[in-house]
């Protein structure tokens, strides 16, 4: 959801880090820019998950002030490393510097020092999505600059049942031992997508770095939902 106070809600929640949606969600860049400033207010990091392909808007979110940038549906090294020259200083990439933003939230006044530590305080974070990314797993975290990866188990399931849908299914479990594995291997962070609240747990207890639980529509959803169901059970439905 495109607005900075559900932004502001979910990170004085409890939550470690929050995550915004430009692929699939209604982030735009101005809600993005706003978000971050209330993250910011609560003490918590935003990562941002960009559309496919677009890595010249992934180095402007991390002159707004992200932690970190996701790079959706990335499928081999040579991928991986034309993200990495938007989002990392060289020598490693080639970012564009203007982070006026990054700097004020961060208090650093000091460009040089800024510069300096930049690429080893924010995040470039790629999608393993499909069959093909598996296939390349090695060579995608062997890429200097990619600092994690984040495990889409629906469209990871798309593409091992080629069609089928099944997150939580046997294809996608079987790949988890062999992604943590490579993400241990290359010193990488291995995030993933949970979903429910159990499967969170159970990616964590495996060995995952972060897991994303829970969606801000659902979460509100079911809220509401419990909510107006709790009054009426108390009161009997006289809806009209």
């Amino acid at each position: 959801i495109a607005d900075p106070m559900v932004v502001g809600i979910i990170a004085r929640a409890g939550y470690d880090v929050v995550l915004l949606d430009q692929q699939h969600g209604y982030h735009d860049i101005a809600s993005v820019q706003s978000s971050i400033g209330e993250a910011a207010l609560a003490g918590k990091p935003v990562l941002v998950r960009t559309p496919v392909g677009d890595y010249a808007t992934a180095g402007r979110l991390l002159d707004f002030g992200a932690a970190g940038v996701v790079a959706p549906m990335i499928n081999t090294a040579a991928e991986a490393k034309a993200f990495v020259m938007q989002v990392k200083y060289p020598p490693v990439g080639q970012r564009s510097f203007g982070p006026t933003r990054a700097m004020q939230l961060a208090q650093q006044a000091d460009a040089a020092a800024f510069v300096r530590d930049a690429n080893d305080q924010t995040l470039a974070i790629v999608m393993i999505e499909t069959g093909q990314a598996l296939d390349s797993l090695d060579d995608i975290l062997a890429v200097q600059g990619i600092d994690g990866i984040l495990l889409g188990p629906a469209d990871l399931s798309i593409s091992l049942t080629k069609g089928g849908f099944a997150p939580d299914g046997p294809e996608v479990s079987a790949a988890l031992d062999s992604i943590l594995a490579a993400a241990q291997k290359h010193r990488k962070l291995a995030i993933a997508f949970g979903g429910t609240v159990e499967r969170s747990r159970y990616l964590l207890e495996l060995g995952f770095d972060l897991v994303s639980v829970g969606y801000d529509t659902g979460v509100l959803e079911e809220a509401f939902t419990a909510l107006s169901g709790a009054v009426r059970s108390r009161i009997g439905d006289k809806t009209r």
